[in-house]
């Protein structure tokens, strides 16, 4: 079970660092639709996404152009909302809500204060929100509730 509760996990982080990499244009900025975030709906499916989730964006962001602090802020605020999302997995429709929220609030104020974004704060977070929200909502739950139906996989 333990071999594959790391599997798992190494899966999810693979695929989550792989897919932020890939769309590079799109999960880095103010206006990010970081698609990668889609997967932050799987700790309703298996514990072991929490770990896969935080590894995966560390990486990503350790790869990608914002360095140290967004490593610490931005895996912090994926691991915030993939425990989170893990204890409201038995309700699915909000299960994309906490990286639609922590998001907005950590990285909205991070790019406005760290990285001196040129726009008001408040639309910072908004837009990292909004950015969240299309995938999780858009994708993330979709693939939530495909993945349900397949829960075998994770077994």
């Amino acid at each position: 079970m333990k071999a594959k509760y790391l599997v798992h996990g190494a899966a999810i982080a693979a695929v989550y660092t792989a897919l932020t990499l890939l769309l590079m244009p799109l999960s880095y900025g103010v206006m990010q639709i970081r698609i990668s975030e889609a997967l932050t709906v799987l700790p309703a499916l298996t514990p072991a996404a929490i770990p896969g989730l935080f590894l995966g964006c560390f990486i990503a962001n350790m790869l990608g152009p914002n360095g140290m602090i967004d490593m610490v802020l931005g895996s912090s605020a994926t691991l915030l909302a993939a425990i989170t999302s893990y204890k409201l997995r038995s309700r699915p429709l909000l299960v994309p809500l906490p990286p639609v929220l922590a998001n907005g609030l950590i990285i909205g104020p991070m790019l406005y204060y760290v990285y001196a974004v040129p726009v008001p704060l408040w639309a910072c977070i908004l837009w990292v929100a909004l950015g969240e929200a299309i995938a999780c909502y858009g994708i993330g739950l979709p693939l939530l509730k495909y993945m349900s139906k397949r829960k075998s996989i994770f077994r």
